[in-house]
């Protein structure tokens, strides 16, 4: 489904949350589609399923996930997006990363741009074409 960067600053709860949310925008999951099992995602990405379990909760308590008993969690029909704040704090969360890694290996800030466009671009080309494998 995604990676997970044990160095990565980024507690992997929110790591997980922030994998979901992008599978979700980029179409990866679809509204009301459903997604892995607590257990089999901890499993998949080698994780606690404790961990799995807070950043799930995190998406049920945003409207991102709802959960039906007996059948399992699913994307909302209707996912919300964060409001413009919530997304402002978690892009300069990532973004301070970003550029405390970039300082640290002595890059640039156009070397980190670079990277950062790249990534962004392969990301969005990956989920285009397992989206286009599952149709």
């Amino acid at each position: 489904m995604f990676d997970i960067n044990p160095s990565d600053a980024a507690p992997i709860w929110r790591q997980i949350e922030e994998g979901i949310r992008r599978m979700i925008t980029l179409g990866t999951l679809a509204p009301g589609g459903a997604v892995p099992s607590v257990r089999d995602l901890a499993k998949s990405i080698r994780v606690n399923p404790n961990t799995v379990a807070r950043a799930y909760q995190h998406l049920i308590d945003a409207g991102v996930l709802t959960v039906k008993r007996g059948e399992g969690t699913y994307v909302a029909d209707s996912p919300t997006q964060p409001k413009r704040s919530e997304r402002n704090e978690m892009l300069r969360d990532a973004a301070t990363r970003l550029a405390g890694v970039a300082i640290a290996v002595g890059a640039s800030l156009d070397d980190a741009t670079a990277e950062l466009e790249t990534s962004y671009g392969r990301l969005v080309r990956d989920s285009s074409r397992d989206h286009r494998r599952k149709a």
